[in-house]
């Protein structure tokens, strides 16, 4: 779906420069998206924020849960 009209950009380009480092309209604007009439500016702030989101419960999930090592089986001495 084209979220940005004035430059075609699409949610999947939006989300490929959010996962590049785009953490703000500003840094989507200098990118290239979001940088003419702002109609989609509502659309961007809500799709940075929820990455945002995203990446938050990522971190705390990883802090609650971490992986266990496998479990190391004894050889016979």
């Amino acid at each position: 779906m084209i979220v940005c009209l004035c430059r075609g950009a699409s949610h999947s380009v939006i989300n490929s420069a959010i996962d590049d480092g785009a953490r703000s309209l500003r840094d989507l604007q200098r990118c290239g998206i979001g940088d003419q009439c702002g109609s989609c500016h509502n659309m961007l702030r809500k799709m940075v924020a929820a990455a945002a989101a995203e990446r938050e419960a990522a971190m705390v999930a990883a802090a609650c849960c971490p992986v266990h090592a496998p479990a190391v089986i004894p050889s016979p001495a």
